[in-house]
């Protein structure tokens, strides 16, 4: 009978198997970051009839509508569960600001820099009010924690308190290794989002 010996892989076979590997931990820790992340916040998503300037004009108006009614709510909220059942207890007085359609569910966003801050790439709770056929351009912001004024109060550090400290820096710190996170976010996101 006849020993059969393994063969040893050669170079390029184990530096392509440690490649592959590096590839699937590094996109699991990102999808698992992102979803930590996501499930701390709420985001508004308002889209507008059409782009015609009434229309983008009737957007904002909206945005500022949805706003003025939910930031009072959602001021005391501890956590993003507290939002979203709050929201969907005021749904209809949200659909009674005009006609618009309202959903909370999930959605994905792409990477977005506020200014002071950024998220990364992923799918987000997210309330979304579209404005009669939905083909305009849209407008997004965080509405938990409160997040869609133009000039913060407080920094952002304190409004995103109510994350753990980790997902916190993730979001409030600025330099090359978050744009490189958020690159790979964005990154895993598009290649195996549904």
């Amino acid at each position: 009978m006849k020993t059969v010996r393994p063969q040893k892989l050669k170079a390029w076979e184990t530096a392509l198997l440690l490649a592959l590997c590096v590839f699937f931990l590094s996109g699991t820790w990102a999808e698992n970051t992102q979803r930590q992340l996501a499930g701390g916040l709420v985001r508004l998503h308002v889209i507008a009839n059409s782009d015609s300037d009434a229309d983008q004009a009737a957007k904002l108006a909206m945005r500022d509508r949805v706003l003025a009614l939910l930031t009072p709510l959602l001021a005391d909220c501890q956590s993003s569960e507290e939002a979203v059942n709050i929201i969907l207890a005021h749904q209809e007085d949200i659909e009674s600001l005009g006609d618009v359609s309202v959903q909370l569910g999930t959605e994905y966003y792409p990477t977005r820099d506020y200014g002071s801050f950024s998220l990364p790439a992923g799918r987000y709770v997210s309330l979304r009010v579209t404005m009669g056929q939905g083909a305009g351009h849209n407008w997004w912001c965080v509405v938990f924690p409160p997040l869609c004024t133009e000039a913060l109060a407080e920094p952002v550090s304190d409004v995103f308190a109510p994350l753990p400290a980790e997902q916190s820096a993730l979001i409030t710190q600025d330099g090359p290794a978050y744009i490189l996170r958020f690159r790979l976010l964005e990154w895993w996101g598009a290649l195996f989002r549904s």
